[in-house]
């Protein structure tokens, strides 16, 4: 396999301050890939500014998408956004063979124009009694694909794996590690202590924040870039967030972090699944995409309230940025 068009140094530098939106799929009421509609979205999203795309992340549904539709979806961002840095999540479709399933998807993203993987945490090792040397060998097995690997801390309520900072300092060790996203959504005390690791023990690897409820506090406590879902809506916003926070505008840091805390606690709340389905709804509101291609196959029916919310913010955020 290629090693990619980046080295480590390259991609930490390309994706080093940006937002980095983990973009969702559209799909119409009888749940067929709306074609059309993703084109309008890939096009919208490519004159944002964003220092690249994650495909195939949760966002985007990447381990239950069919193979074509996952094939046209990445073929479509690669054509895109030749220019940019297209990072694809990859991880087990086959619970019997997970991580033969996991370098499979990593080989098809590879061919397919990937510049980089997010793997996804090997949720089926969590109760395993040789857990953390299990999981430092599904990475190692991966690395040696030879793309650059984002390692995914992300909670355990999600499908997460804790890490212990034995098996962080082993991981971020490995060839090819570019760094590691962060999603812990309620525990802030997690989120501080392996970015003050990080921070002390591998201050070259990139810690990227996936706290989509508390971007602008992630920033502060050491986030270099940002890998999130709420940044496949409004991603202006959130652009200029961290472009403030990192010139030192502390104004207009303050100022935009509170509009997009707003922001998040419109999309992100419980059911947590459900945050596709209103980052969707919110795109169609905002005219990127049809409402008929606002629907997430396998997440819950929103509610009249979580769709007032959103509008309600959507005039607030037109008003105020």
């Amino acid at each position: 396999m290629s090693r990619g068009r980046y080295s480590l140094d390259e991609l930490n530098a390309t994706l080093a301050e940006g937002l980095i939106p983990a973009v969702p799929v559209m799909f119409d009421r009888e749940h067929r890939f709306h074609e059309r509609a993703h084109e309008a979205y890939v096009s919208f999203m490519s004159s944002q500014p964003i220092a690249g795309v994650a495909v195939w992340a949760h966002t985007g549904r990447g381990l239950l998408l069919d193979d074509e539709t996952a094939q046209r979806v990445m073929r479509q961002w690669r054509q895109a956004i030749s220019d940019k840095p297209l990072i694809a999540g990859v991880g087990a479709r086959d619970p019997h063979e997970p991580t033969s399933a996991t370098l499979a998807m990593a080989t098809a993203a590879a061919d397919y124009g990937a510049d980089s993987l997010l793997v996804y945490p090997p949720s089926w090792l969590k109760d395993q009694e040789q857990r953390d040397s299990q999981i430092v060998k599904h990475h190692e097995q991966l690395s040696k694909l030879g793309l650059p690997l984002v390692l995914f801390y992300l909670y355990e309520a999600a499908g997460g794996v804790r890490y212990t900072k034995t098996v962080l300092d082993e991981l971020l060790t490995l060839p090819n590690v570019l760094g590691i996203k962060m999603a812990t959504l309620d525990s802030v005390m997690t989120y501080q202590e392996v970015a003050v690791h990080i921070q002390s023990r591998h201050p070259d690897k990139l810690l990227i924040t996936g706290e989509d409820r508390f971007l602008g506090y992630s920033l502060r406590r050491g986030a270099k870039a940002a890998l999130i879902g709420m940044g496949a809506v409004c991603s202006d916003l959130q652009a200029e967030l961290l472009a403030a926070h990192f010139a030192g505008k502390a104004e207009r840091f303050l100022e935009l972090s509170d509009l997009i805390d707003r922001l998040a606690e419109v999309l992100f709340i419980d059911p947590m699944e459900g945050y596709i389905g209103r980052i969707l709804y919110a795109l169609a509101r905002l005219g990127v995409i049809p409402g008929e291609a606002a629907n997430d196959p396998w997440g819950p029916a929103l509610t009249a309230p979580e769709l007032d919310n959103i509008n309600t913010l959507l005039n607030t955020l037109c008003c105020l940025s």
